[in-house]
């Protein structure tokens, strides 16, 4: 039987607490960090479709990647697997316990549903889907 493929989770910039990124790696997981990869300032719709390409899984607490039109498409035109907090509010300790509680969780997401996708990750560790694949290339045909 062949192993899944490995999911790379992408830390966004509004995420790269050192907090977060030390404990997903020491818990096995392959975690690249935005700024490793690209300036500071850059803005979701020229680094999205570099990370699309790449594969990667998106982790964000960004809100407006989700409520802003242009980043949606750009989300939908790079095939982005994206999880965002649901909250704002979380400190950067309450969003990797989060996440280690429900990386087991997001790892079959990721392989269930077909890209692109934005999740919402709640503080009491639901995921749920937020835009699927179809409404995401409606929104990309518009």
């Amino acid at each position: 039987m062949t192993q899944p493929q490995s999911i790379t989770f992408f830390i966004d910039r509004c995420l790269g607490n050192k907090c977060i990124v030390e404990k997903l790696r020491s818990a096995g997981l392959t975690i690249e960090i935005h700024d490793e990869h690209f300036a500071k300032d850059a803005q979701d719709v020229d680094w999205l479709p570099e990370v699309g390409k790449r594969g990667w899984v998106v982790l964000t607490k960004d809100g407006k990647i989700s409520n802003n039109c242009l980043e949606r498409i750009a989300v939908a035109r790079a095939e982005i697997k994206m999880f965002t907090f649901a909250s704002q509010s979380l400190s950067g300790e309450e969003m990797a316990e989060i996440l280690l509680k429900v990386i087991v969780k997001m790892q079959g997401f990721v392989r269930k549903h077909p890209a692109p996708f934005i999740a919402k990750i709640y503080r009491d560790g639901k995921i749920s889907m937020w835009k699927d694949s179809e409404t995401l290339t409606k929104e990309l045909e518009q």
